[in-house]
């Protein structure tokens, strides 16, 4: 899928900026298998003692990793943590009355049967987000595909309106290409509250990835001559 759009200037001719210039974008779009799961997994805790409140956190975060970690494999599942903070609450005079602390943890790879069967066992954290997205090897293999689209959308726009405006041909001046992913529908469902502990325990999480889009943009000016 490719798209274009154009501006035309015919100013006072300088130096930085003669005369018959068009300003034009195109853009290609091709649509792929997302095939990266990333599942967080948190946990809460509070009490009026700091330190038992961040050993609690501690001790579930640890437990957690140490199952993760039994099912690693580089690409396929990795394991990171994510956040780990420890704040105070206060009442209704203003005065700390006690601390509540969250830490996380981060399963992210392309295999989603291990990623979802480990997340399954661990009962210490509960599920609290699954998104999807596109591996640097998927997104890689068609973003050449999505920016040839877009290459040739801009060339052709770019003849086509020389030709269109009395002129036999053009020359490129500047040139700027990004790109970017993009999911159509729906974004990702985030769950509303964290899954119950342990609901999920020796059992596969159910998951199925959608699609998502790579989009190239070519924008820049030429000269018609």
């Amino acid at each position: 899928m490719a798209c274009a759009g154009v501006a035309f200037s015919q100013n006072q001719p300088s130096a930085s900026e003669p005369r018959n210039v068009v300003q034009l974008s195109a853009s290609g779009t091709v649509e792929v298998q997302q095939d990266l799961l990333v599942v967080n997994l948190a946990t809460s805790k509070e009490g009026t003692d700091a330190a038992a409140v961040q050993a609690q956190l501690k001790q579930a975060l640890d437990a957690a990793l140490a199952e993760a970690k039994r099912s690693a494999q580089p690409g396929q599942l990795d394991v990171r943590t994510g956040p780990f903070g420890l704040y105070p609450r206060y009442g209704k005079e203003g005065k700390i009355n006690g601390w509540q602390g969250r830490a996380e943890l981060v399963l992210e790879g392309r295999d989603f049967a291990r990623i979802t069967s480990t997340a399954g066992k661990i009962q210490t954290l509960a599920i609290s987000n699954v998104t999807f997205g596109l591996s640097r090897e998927a997104r890689a293999k068609v973003e050449g595909e999505a920016q040839t689209q877009a290459i040739e959308q801009f060339k052709a726009r770019a003849a086509e309106l020389a030709k269109g405006f009395g002129f036999s041909t053009y020359s490129l001046r500047e040139v700027a290409v990004n790109s970017n992913e993009m999911v159509p529908g729906p974004r990702p469902r985030m769950m509303a509250a964290e899954a119950k502990m342990g609901s999920f325990a020796d059992a596969p999480v159910p998951v199925e990835a959608g699609k998502a889009q790579v989009v190239v943009n070519v924008s820049g000016s030429v000269q018609m001559r």
